[in-house]
């Protein structure tokens, strides 16, 4: 496996990253809390370290499972992620969604901030949250005066490091101005590329450590989906167009080009799309999720490995060939 600076937080970690949206259930047909325990104890056993969650995963739930799951081990050795600013206690901010009876908010203001640190802190069972992340950026409430509480809470050791998510530049630059920032969290993939063209250099210019979600394309990715598969009532990937039997077709097809490559590197599909994303210059962490104990060995190998630029190349030029 292997290990990265977290910015300039002075934590070092895993080049995979455990993601636990899944494991919430929500958007994805319910969780199996036995599995999703496991999964991530087996993956902390294997030399992952960092656990990235969120409140409104499962409504509490994620941030519930992962404390369970770490208990015991050993603080120092495991860096928990969370993030803050969907809020479904408020009716203040921008409001996102609405689901399960709950209105979700875009929060980012002090007061919201100082509420939802004590409920992560609660549900993870912690004394201190290693890497806090605003989960999406909101027009309502000044990022000075948003920074301004986390910086607080940094203070009083309630958090230990700061990072934004789904944040532009600009964003980013605002947040610079009244104090370090150590992460940026965007969707990236082999797909989704549009970091590549301001955040990633950014980031880079700026010591922010990237840390891609969906780094797998919720699975497309992997090439282990049946075109006719039929996802249940509750996954998000029921309606959604990337899922459809033709274009899962058109992506394993994709995915067979890189046989060569898996072949070089000693890896499955899985494991070579994880090694992509963490080869990119600036990418810090690919977050990918699991849902049992066989997934978390899974993935692991591609956390240890590094693509030539060459091979980054000729592996992109095959991506261009067939769009997204």
């Amino acid at each position: 496996m292997l290990y990265r600076a977290l910015g300039n937080s002075g934590m070092r970690i895993s080049a995979i990253g455990l993601g636990t949206w899944a494991i919430g259930g929500t958007w994805w047909g319910g969780t199996d809390e036995a599995d999703s325990i496991a999964a991530i104890r087996r993956g902390l056993d294997l030399g992952i370290n960092l656990i990235d969650t969120a409140p409104v995963y499962g409504f509490g739930l994620s941030e519930e499972l992962v404390g369970k799951a770490i208990k015991g081990y050993d603080r120092d050795k495991v860096v928990v992620a969370t993030k803050v600013g969907l809020a479904w206690q408020t009716t203040e901010g921008q409001l996102f969604f609405e689901m399960d009876g709950k209105s979700v908010y875009r929060c980012l203001r002090p007061e919201s901030i100082r509420y939802e640190v004590e409920q992560s802190l609660r549900r993870l069972g912690v004394d201190s949250i290693d890497l806090y992340q605003t989960h999406w950026q909101e027009n309502t409430t000044p990022i000075a005066d948003t920074m301004g509480a986390l910086m607080e809470l940094k203070a009083e050791g309630k958090i230990r490091a700061i990072g934004v998510s789904n944040a532009t530049p600009a964003q980013m630059r605002e947040y610079l101005a009244v104090g370090p920032l150590d992460s940026n969290q965007p969707l990236y993939n082999m797909l989704d590329r549009g970091i590549e063209a301001e955040a990633l250099p950014f980031c880079r210019e700026h010591d922010i450590a990237i840390l891609s979600y969906s780094s797998l394309a919720l699975g497309l990715l992997t090439g282990k989906i049946d075109p006719h598969r039929e996802f249940g009532e509750g996954d998000q990937r029921r309606r959604n167009p990337r899922f459809t039997p033709e274009n899962i077709t058109r992506m394993n097809g994709l995915l067979e080009q890189f046989a060569p490559f898996r072949e070089k590197y000693g890896l499955d599909q899985t494991q070579l799309t994880i090694a992509w994303t963490i080869s990119r210059p600036g990418v810090t962490c690919a977050l990918v999720g699991v849902r049992n104990a066989r997934q978390a060995e899974e993935l692991v190998r591609g956390g240890g490995v590094e693509i030539s630029t060459a091979d980054l190349t000729a592996m992109d030029a095959i991506i261009a060939g067939f769009g997204d």
